[in-house]
């Protein structure tokens, strides 16, 4: 067999071993896989590096418990959130109070990885959360995260890496 070929088919075999092994998939994330909070916390992240009394800007590496509270021309807002435990029922998700500057602002990232616990319909009607963890696991659209998030609040882990928001994953919440 011919040298060049034979180093051609060398590397379409190491090609398919590493999009077999999920190394390739690794390498499209482009950002180390950070420690989650606890889902259900019931206080809000600090954040000791970030200064809330400048302009709203992008919170520092790794993964937030909150929700996106605005989006406007590839800028999301987002604020912190933790669990309130209610007497009635289970709890519910709440934000920082009124006038509280706990809020930042980063670009969504061109390849954002949405996952979303309700589906990709508009209706919202397809439950696609992990029964373990009560996470979403349906990969949608960046054009869906806008449209839903900028809506209405759903909380989620928001995961920021080098000032963008690189993954959005929904909790579920009945």
């Amino acid at each position: 067999m011919n040298t060049p070929l034979r180093g051609i088919l060398a590397a379409g075999a190491a090609v398919a071993v590493m999009l077999t092994s999920g190394v390739a998939a690794q390498a499209t994330t482009a950002y180390p896989k950070y420690k989650a909070p606890k889902i259900f916390g019931t206080t809000f992240q600090a954040d000791p590096k970030h200064d809330f009394t400048k302009a709203l800007s992008p919170r520092g590496n790794g993964v937030l418990r909150g929700w996106i509270t605005d989006v406007r021309g590839g800028v999301a807002e987002y604020e912190p959130i933790r669990w309130k435990k209610g007497t009635r029922t289970e709890g519910h998700f709440e934000g920082p109070p009124e006038g509280d500057v706990r809020a930042y602002a980063s670009p969504v990232a061109k390849g954002v990885v949405y996952l979303s616990a309700y589906g990709c319909g508009p209706a919202m009607t397809d439950l696609t959360v992990d029964r373990k963890t009560g996470l979403g696991a349906k990969r949608c659209s960046t054009a869906t995260l806008v449209k839903r998030h900028d809506r209405a609040r759903h909380p989620a882990l928001i995961t920021v890496h080098k000032g963008k928001i690189v993954r959005v994953q929904e909790i579920f919440t009945p």
